[in-house]
């Protein structure tokens, strides 16, 4: 069955520049941040922290709340965030943040399972906006069965949001950014974090070189971790790599908003397959006709997705990432030049230094779309 032309895409779960609001801009704002040779990774990392704190409770509120999907999102992405911090400098952070990981990665699980909900059911609304009254009233049971499970992930979310260990963590957070730098934070920044985005440059590569046609959603949810990853780390050392940064940033960015959507896409099949097994779930079988239709929808933007990851990463591995690299390599000259005694760091593999012409497989163009399996 042909889906409308203008049959809506998925939103992703965390986009690029957009999972920003103007509150969380200004909080992770690096305005008036200066790096110099003294400047320490564990400084860099504490003065991030703080900012992901005041991020937190501009959108903690709201999350509570409910009314706004959007501010969960961005309570969800400074979370993120903070793990993400968290691994990046695990090294030069004390032992009582590098211990809070494990109750942040807690927190991310309670917020991920609310905002899947709310994705699934703004996705829902925008594909039967461009469909006839009478298929928009055959959606409205479904819609009220993600309703009733959106209250129950939000209730458990709350739960998570209120319990002890939850609390604890917060004021791990806050205490440990309020210190000053101790002894095992003093790698400086300029050598600590170009190691830190070439390490993760090979990941997101290697991930990517394994990639076929027929991965599974696994292995493409892998290269879409490894792109934030990598990301995130380019974005902490953005006052100091500078302009390459910047056009660095633009094309993850992109990759990661196609990978989004990639995996929105097939989290949603994987929900309505459940749901039309779920005997309990008590649809009409109009509105059974109507999920298999969202699910060839989704089944299409997953393809689609695919066959334009090729381009997106060539964007990433090309000349940007040339460029970036070769700053990277001048701040490294810049700390040596100046003496500095630099820690035992991972030395850029070969493979750094020649381009690559691995690209993703191509996909080939879908014969039928698929229906829903029950």
């Amino acid at each position: 069955m042909k889906l409308p032309a203008n049959a809506p895409q998925p939103e992703p779960s965390d986009a690029g520049s957009a999972d920003l609001t103007p509150a969380v801009a200004a909080a992770l704002a690096h305005d008036g941040d200066t790096f110099d040779l003294t400047t320490s990774a564990r400084a860099v990392a504490t003065a991030e922290l703080r900012r992901l704190l005041a991020a937190w409770r501009v959108h903690e509120p709201g999350a509570r709340l409910g009314e706004d999907p959007e501010e969960l999102h961005q309570l969800r992405v400074a979370v993120r965030r903070i793990d993400a911090t968290l691994g990046l400098f695990r090294q030069q952070l004390p032992p009582a943040l590098v211990r809070a990981r494990k109750s942040t990665k807690a927190v991310l699980r309670s917020l991920g399972a609310a905002r899947d909900v709310d994705v699934q059911l703004s996705e829902l609304r925008r594909y039967c906006a461009h469909l006839p009254e009478e298929e928009r009233a055959a959606a409205e049971p479904l819609r009220a069965l993600l309703e009733r499970e959106r209250e129950r992930s939000r209730a458990r979310m709350l739960r998570s949001l209120d319990a002890e260990p939850t609390r604890r963590w917060l004021e791990t957070l806050s205490q440990a950014t309020a210190e000053r730098d101790g002894a095992n934070g003093a790698d400086p920044a300029m050598v600590v974090m170009p190691e830190r985005v070439r390490r993760r440059f090979r990941k997101l590569r290697k991930s990517v070189r394994k990639l076929r046609p027929k991965s599974s959603m696994e292995d493409y949810h892998l290269v879409r971790r490894r792109a934030k990853q990598l990301r995130y780390a380019t974005e902490c050392g953005a006052p100091m790599f500078g302009k390459p940064a910047d056009e660095m940033l633009r094309a993850l960015r992109r990759l990661q908003d196609k990978l989004g959507a990639h995996q929105d896409a097939g989290m949603a099949q994987s929900r309505l397959a459940a749901i039309a097994a779920d005997p309990a779930a008590g649809l009409p079988p109009t509105t059974l006709f109507l999920m298999g239709r969202l699910a060839e929808h989704y089944a299409q933007v997953t393809g689609e997705t695919r066959q334009t990851l090729t381009r997106s990463w060539r964007k990433v591995r090309g000349k940007r990432w040339k460029t970036l690299r070769a700053r990277l390599g001048e701040l490294r000259e810049s700390a040596e030049a100046a003496n500095e005694v630099l820690p035992v760091i991972e030395q850029p593999a070969a493979a750094d230094l020649v381009p690559s012409d691995t690209t993703f497989a191509e996909q080939p163009p879908a014969s039928e779309p698929r229906t829903l399996k029950h």
